[in-house]
């Protein structure tokens, strides 16, 4: 691997980083004999028994000492920010304008209509520098904000634009996560990969507040037209901090073919592991039975259950997402498990649990925190994943896990439009109720399939 010019191997750079990343690791005398043990340890081969990896203490903010993750956190915030002002203001418009609980869903889902494109775009990054890439989808996200500001300023805006350009968006927005992943797992090293996964998860928590109030404060008090002005702005910022990001490419040479056989060999490559596989179940099944209610079909829930307005909409995304910062701060700064896999089951559980509970009140003053826990388990489950996932894929594969993954999040789309249907057949709690029972069944078969999901993946197959 090469970052900022330096001529080091992808698993060398790695440990390397590990060792002498100062401020983030204290560098006692036993942190560096351990990181020398680590890597001699996996370049032995066929050892006979696996070695638990030390717990190190990790600082806080310990990937901000990295360059290449301080600027994409800061891209990445601004891309967020913009993204989740555009979802609160379409979706807002779209059922003021149709009164439709199944076309906000239609909405929700077309946001992930690139979904299916995303194993492509995996093999592209695999290919070709991801920083490039990365830049170039969020420009083509901020010209899509334009054209719609247009409309808006022009006074040509029609429901049906709305659903074209959120399609677009939704190609853009399945790349862009494929991308971020990706370069995280390039440029931090494995023992900060828990803590840099944390903090970049705080750019989608701090979206939804910063993004649910201002989004709802300009559509309010100014209209349509300035709330695309804040969108395109954010988008704009983003694709210039995108420029700081480091650029990494492999040092062993690849000999790339076709790319369908790269898909082919990704593919082959992610069923024969016992650790992917069931990640990508899993994360399917939370996108499709436990995402719907907080990622699409929450204006329906604020407007018909609690009675709220745009407003009191906004409240609703931010306390949700205060309490989905406060798990990813946690994750950051505290939990440091051996065994992420684990945790990520656990915290499952607990997200099917609140979800049931909060499909019965109607009452702020139990619902708005149960959507604070709601926020906060999701954090402890996603970023569990994430580190997992990443830490058990090969820097030549990552790309397409990466795109691969991506493909799960189409139970999204899914989980929306059924969710929207169910909910004017039959309400909000009963949908919420069975979609939350429902994934709580297929959680109990996965870990009897799976039951390495709770006793945890041999550390040997981690790359």
């Amino acid at each position: 691997m090469v970052a900022d010019g330096s001529e080091r191997t992808t698993e060398e750079t790695s440990e390397a980083r590990a060792v002498e990343t100062s401020g983030s690791v204290s560098p006692t005398a036993e942190t560096v004999s351990s990181g020398v043990a680590g890597i001699q340890s996996r370049r032995s081969v066929n050892t006979t028994r696996p070695v638990q990896e030390p717990r190190v203490k990790v600082a806080p903010f310990a990937a901000f000492g990295i360059p290449s993750f301080r600027f994409q956190w800061a891209a990445d915030s601004m891309m967020t920010w913009g993204s989740e002002m555009e979802t609160l203001i379409l979706g807002w418009y779209i059922l003021v304008a149709t009164d439709s609980p199944f076309l906000v869903g239609v909405l929700g889902a077309l946001r992930f209509s690139g979904t299916l494109t995303a194993p492509i775009v995996g093999v592209l990054a695999d290919r070709i520098s991801r920083k490039v890439m990365l830049i170039t989808l969020r420009g083509g996200a901020g010209l899509a904000a334009l054209s719609l500001l247009i409309l808006v300023a022009t006074d040509l805006l029609m429901p049906w634009h709305i659903f074209v350009i959120a399609g677009f968006s939704g190609l853009v927005r399945a790349s862009d996560n494929v991308l971020r992943q990706s370069l995280i797992a390039d440029t931090v090293p494995r023992n900060l990969l828990m803590n840099a996964s944390g903090l970049a998860r705080t750019t989608q928590d701090t979206a939804r507040i910063v993004g649910a109030l201002l989004g709802a404060t300009l559509l309010s008090r100014l209209g349509l037209s300035w709330a695309y002005v804040g969108v395109t702005a954010f988008y704009a910022f983003s694709v210039l901090f995108g420029i700081g990001i480091s650029t990494i490419r492999s040092s062993v040479q690849v000999k790339h073919v076709n790319p369908v056989t790269e898909m082919k060999q990704g593919m082959k490559y992610m069923i024969s592991s016992p650790v992917i596989k069931p990640l990508m179940f899993l994360a399917f099944l939370v996108n499709l039975s436990a995402f719907p209610l907080t990622n699409g079909l929450l204006p329906v829930v604020a407007r018909d259950v609690y009675g709220h307005d745009e407003n009191g909409l906004a409240m609703m995304v931010s306390v949700f997402a205060v309490g989905s910062l406060v798990g990813s701060m946690l994750m950051a700064a505290v939990v440091n498990s051996r065994r992420p896999e684990r945790f990520m089951m656990f915290t499952m559980v607990g997200w099917y649990v609140l979800l049931i509970l909060f499909a019965q009140t109607d009452s702020n003053g139990i619902g708005l925190p149960l959507l604070a826990l709601i926020g906060a388990s999701i954090s402890f489950c996603m970023i569990s994943m994430s580190v997992v996932l990443m830490t058990f894929t090969k820097f030549e594969m990552r790309g397409r896990v990466m795109g691969v993954r991506m493909l799960a999040v189409y139970g999204l789309p899914m989980g929306l439009i059924v969710g929207g249907w169910l909910i004017e057949r039959y309400g909000v709690p009963v949908a919420v109720t069975g979609y939350a029972i429902g994934g709580l069944v297929f959680v109990g078969l996965s870990i009897l399939k799976w039951p390495r999901l709770i006793r945890g993946f041999d550390p040997v197959g981690r790359e």
